[in-house]
């Protein structure tokens, strides 16, 4: 299911992000939560696993449409110079709305997994229909129509402007290449931490709670910790600035490395939910400072979406080709392997971090640098 639906995303991820740089961020995102949550419904009533996989691909390419598209609207909406604390308070919002959605799948899910699969696409599509009614569009500008040629030849320049506007950024290019290590750090722990409890750490020894009402209060828990922390971080970067944004993300993503090290090792079920909530803690923090970080290196609005699609693809090759690597291994010396190889995945990512933060959050562009002496 996860090498399926990434390997969509790698296919699609520049396709539709070209579509939200072209055409509208609003109407990308629009197509996008219908189609998540329809795919995500479906998947809730089919019962085949080839069909899952089939269905599991065509999220994951509907996803692509919100990939890039909803940083991108955000940003022209609010102006970059605010992107960075809209981005961290939407973040504590989505913790307490998922708060909410985890207690109402919790509830279902005891009853019926299938059910709470189909509820959680059916909220999706909700999302969707609201998003008609309600999401304005005013910062972005579509070219003037004198301007514009057939539509594919606007959507091949708006790519290969995009294309370009990327690889002659050194900074985004260290952060595309964070993502590749990231992404094959991220498939063992997604596809495989309930499984390590399952089999080989167990679950607390209190009362006789199912399962699912377990891994609801890990999740739960997590998401308290994070509302309870950015609004901390939140004043940090506002004082703090691009080169505070850089040593936060360099230290979440260590502190991600170091616990899910934690998580694979131990043989005791509290130190193992001690790892697993500091994985999620790291990963929810990290989250809207990478995208803050990105967007601030952008400062052409028209190839934004495609430029954070391509940081999207990049993810999505990690996690296409790590994933399966990582399930041999899984399957040859066992799930606390795969973990602790995906855990040391990430050390490359912190490197390329590191090196950005030498540089003050921002790399020289190739433009700046002395030109060669010539005999």
């Amino acid at each position: 299911m996860g090498t399926a639906m990434e390997a969509a995303v790698f296919l699609f991820e520049i396709p539709t992000g070209v579509v939200a740089d072209t055409y509208s961020r609003r109407l990308s995102l629009i197509v996008g939560y219908l189609g998540t949550g329809l795919a995500w419904l479906l998947v809730g009533v089919v019962s085949g696993p080839w069909a899952v996989i089939a269905l599991w691909a065509l999220w994951g390419f509907f996803y692509t449409f919100t990939s890039g598209a909803e940083q991108a609207w955000i940003t022209d909406e609010v102006g970059m110079e605010n992107v960075g604390t809209v981005f961290l308070r939407g973040a504590r919002f989505g913790q307490a709305g998922a708060v909410v959605g985890l207690l109402l799948q919790v509830a279902v899910g005891v009853v019926s997994l299938r059910a709470g699969v189909i509820l959680g696409g059916a909220f999706t599509i909700v999302c969707g229909l609201a998003a008609i009614l309600l999401m304005p569009e005013t910062g972005f500008r579509r070219r003037p129509r004198a301007e514009r040629g057939s539509a594919l030849a606007e959507l091949r320049t708006t790519a290969l402007a995009g294309v370009r506007y990327a690889w002659a950024a050194p900074v985004i290019v260290l952060l595309i290449g964070a993502e590749l290590f990231m992404g094959a750090s991220s498939e063992a722990f997604d596809r495989l931490k309930e499984a390590h409890f399952l089999r080989d750490v167990g679950l607390p020894a209190v009362g006789q709670l199912d399962p699912v009402v377990w891994f609801g209060i890990f999740w739960l828990a997590g998401m308290a910790l994070n509302i309870a922390a950015i609004g901390s971080l939140i004043k940090r970067v506002e004082r703090g600035g691009r080169q505070t944004i850089a040593q936060f993300l360099f230290a979440f993503t260590l502190m991600q490395l170091a616990a899910m090290l934690v998580f694979a090792l131990t043989g005791s079920v509290w130190v193992a939910i001690a790892g697993l909530l500091g994985v999620f803690f790291a990963r929810n923090m990290a989250l809207p400072l990478w995208d803050t970080w990105l967007n601030q290196q952008i400062t052409d609005s028209s190839v934004r979406a495609t430029v954070i699609s391509l940081t999207g693809q990049s993810n999505a090759v990690g996690q296409a080709g790590g994933g399966p690597v990582l399930g041999g291994i899984g399957n040859v010396w066992g799930i606390r392997a795969a973990l602790g190889v995906g855990a040391l995945a990430i050390a490359p990512a912190l490197a390329l971090y590191a090196r950005a933060i030498a540089h003050h959050g921002r790399e020289l562009s190739f433009e700046e640098l002395p030109a060669p002496v010539v005999d």
